[in-house]
Formats: C-alpha cells, structure tokens, sequence
C-alpha cells in the first residue's frame, strides 16, 4: 500500500495539472457535431483553447460564455442563455456541452435551473441536447473533470433498447490520445465486436485533413451512438476514472462491465484480448498471436536495458498507474510517482509514497533519477537535473505526432517500450564516452 502525500505548502509553485474544465471540454470533442461551452470568464476559454491547440496541433472549438464583471456579480443566467441561442443560430451544433469554471462555481450559480429556465422559454430547442457538467478548476485535475464529463454523457443520452449480443461499450479514460482509440477500436473489431467508443477523440482529434471547416466536431461518438449505448450486451472500461460511467450503465441498462486499469504491457493485453474472446466466443485472431511473439521477442532485447533504472514520474492518476504498471513489469525501479489529484489507485500502487503536488515537488524528489516521465512542462527540470525526459500526458508541445502515438496493444507496448529503451541506450553509451 502506497502512502499519499500532500505536501503543506500555501502555492502551487510550478503547475503539473489541468483544470476540470479542459478535461470536461476534451471529453466533449470526441462526440461528432458538439461545441463544448465554458461558463465563465474569456480568459477560461482562451487558456484550455491554447493547451489543447498546442497538444493536437488541430483547430478546436470551444465557446464561452463570457462573463465580464457586471454579470459575475448579477448572476450569468442572461449569458448562458445568449451564448446558447447564439451557438444554434451560428453552428447548428448537434450536442452543446456546458462546462462550469471556478468563477461560475465559485459565485454558486445554480446551472439546473439556469437550464431548466431555458428549456421553458425556448421550446423550440428541446430536441437539442445540452450535456452540464460542474468542473471548478479551484479542486480535483483534468482527469475529473473529463470522467464528470462522460459520467454526464452516459447519464442523459442513451436509450433503454434490445439487447444487440455483439455490441459493447468501450468508455476510455483522458490517459489514452486518439492513436490509443484507434489500435483499440481495431483490436475490438476483429473479434467481430461493435464497439460503441465514449467519447471517441480518434475520430475527431486523429490529424486528418477535411474537405472544408467546421466550427463543431467533424467526427467522434454520434448522437444516434450514444442513443444507443443501452442496447450494449456488454461495457468495457478502460481507466480507473471511468468506473463510475460503467457503474451507471450498469445501473440503469443492467449492462456487465469489465474495467482494465492499463492496456500495456504483456500481462495487460493478454487480460483485455481474453475478455474479449470471452464477450464474443471468437478465439484470439492470428494476427495477435504473432504480435504477442513480437513483444516477447522484444522484452528479451530490452529488458537489459530497463533493470533497476531508477524512474520517476509525474502524471495524471490513469496514466501513472498503467506507466508504472509497464515498467516494472520491465525491471524498472520507481524512484518517485507526483500526480494531480486524488483516486482509489493511487494507495495500491506498488510505490512507497505517492505525491498529490506540483512540478516543484516532482524536481525535488526526481533528483538522481535515469529517466523522468511527466509533460513538456517538465523540460526545464529535465535539463536542471541533466535527466533525459520521455513525454507523457497533457500538454506536449514540443515534440510532433502526439495524436497519433500508441502505447496500447502488443504493438503500442513495443512503440513505448523501444522509445524508452532507445533513452536508457543512449544514456548508456554517453557515460561509457565519458
């Protein structure tokens, strides 16, 4: 059992987390024709615009509500309502999701009612769904706000509906970029699945090039798909952050789950292509079977590379633990683990201590580590310490092809595993030179 830490210091000196509201707000983008739109100030909108144009390096939209100073001391009913009407006269969005921020939470405006006043005075917009969820930045991280986000998504749209046997539910955590959706949409549809993906980012947020612009999401989860969902024989879930969305289905639809805390990793994948062996009664596709020799192959060539380095790393709690998961299933020792917020896996990491903190807590405690694994904030400690860095999370900024990075899979095992392994060699033979 791991000891959680909260160090007692009055700031955050140097930020690892996102707020709730970009992690609500990328879980939004993955459904087709949604416009997320944050309540509150321009300035809310603007920060998650530019972390999240800077990560994909794609065109986002969001929208806000633009509270000015007047209207954060009147109440913000008025803006809600006209950014509302001013997003279907201007997009046409099919789905809006409303994203709550500090400065809304924090003055305590009563979003139900807001809504439910609007719905009265414009009947017309009834067919119009509009997803609310309550992601103040002053507490919890991206992560909470993106699990808030789907929990949302799942609570109001599907529909109860006749059992189809080879449909499931795939609901994938904020650690997994559009390249992890897509190797697993693949994985599943070989066993003859019908994966219904929540939210699907693969298909929205991949890099790929339109014949024109759209101010909404072009691709992603669509509505009729989401209508859907309760018709599933089956849920997986993927995340511990996702378990509550599962727990959900579970209740309303009586739909089984199953959730998988990483999908790298020998032992990770075998589980996942079990279970899915089971749901469908097809026996594991031949492909796999190779792919599978393929990473055995590969573990001999680098795991002399992984044992006993000393890592450490700071990130979000999903992707912490399926990081550290891999690399001690490598030989990889754990020197320290910073995340951002709290979660039930945290105290059953195999580490002895875990730090809810900062980048300034993460250099602290990274001092004489052979490899740190946090975000592109975390450059500048890596060059202080003289400790290479291999990026992971949100944002990376400074390296190209983020979208399209694997890490799930036999084969996205292999990506991450030579990537990491290919650092570890070169730290090696620099120290030999010297």
């Amino acid at each position: 059992m791991a000891i959680v830490a909260i160090p007692n210091k009055p700031v955050i000196v140097n930020p690892l987390k996102q707020s709730q509201a970009l992690g609500a707000a990328l879980a939004f983008l993955g459904l087709k024709g949604m416009i997320p739109l944050l309540h509150g100030s321009q300035g809310c909108t603007a920060f998650a615009k530019v972390i999240l144009v800077r990560h994909f390096r794609e065109s986002i939209p969001l929208s806000t509500t633009a509270m000015t100073e007047v209207s954060t001391i009147l109440g913000g009913e008025d803006n809600v309502e006209q950014a509302i009407l001013t997003l279907v006269e201007k997009v046409n969005p099919e789905i809006i999701g409303l994203c709550t921020t500090g400065l809304t939470e924090t003055r305590g405006d009563d979003m139900e009612r807001i809504l439910k006043n609007f719905r009265s005075n414009h009947p017309q917009l009834d067919e119009l769904p509009i997803l609310l969820v309550s992601s103040p930045d002053f507490k919890g991280a991206l992560q909470d706000g993106y699990a808030a986000a789907v929990e949302s998504m799942v609570k109001e749209l599907p529909q109860k509906g006749e059992i189809k046997p080879q449909q499931v539910n795939i609901l994938i955590g904020s650690a997994f970029t559009p390249g992890d959706l897509q190797e697993i949409k693949e994985i599943v549809t070989a066993f003859g699945l019908i994966p219904i993906v929540v939210p699907d980012l693969s298909a929205s947020l991949d890099g790929h090039l339109d014949d024109s612009y759209s101010p909404i999401t072009g691709g992603g989860t669509t509505l009729a798909q989401l209508r859907k969902i309760g018709s599933s024989a089956f849920t997986i879930a993927i995340g511990e952050s996702m378990r509550g969305a599962a727990e959900i289905l579970e209740k309303r639809f009586t739909i089984p789950y199953e959730l998988f805390g990483e999908l790298t990793g020998l032992d990770a994948v075998d589980n996942f292509l079990q279970a899915l062996s089971d749901v469908s009664g097809v026996r594991v596709p031949e492909k796999y079977r190779r792919q599978r020799r393929q990473l055995q192959d590969a573990m001999l060539d680098t795991h002399f590379f992984f044992g006993r380095k000393q890592v450490s790393l700071a990130l979000e709690p999903d992707l912490l633990w399926s990081t550290v998961s891999f690399l001690q299933s490598m030989g990889a020792e754990i020197q320290a683990a910073v995340t951002t917020t709290r979660s039930p896996n945290l105290e059953k990491l195999p580490v002895e201590k875990v730090i809810i903190g900062d980048l300034e807590d993460f250099e602290q405690v990274a001092v004489g580590s052979d490899l740190l694994i946090s975000n592109s904030h975390a450059a500048t400690i890596s060059r202080s310490l003289n400790i290479p860095l291999y990026r992971q999370g949100i944002p990376i900024f400074d390296r190209l092809g983020i979208g399209q990075f694997t890490k799930v899979g036999y084969r996205g095992t292999m990506q991450i595993m030579f990537d990491i392994g290919n650092l570890f060699l070169e730290q090696e033979e620099m120290g030999a030179r010297s």
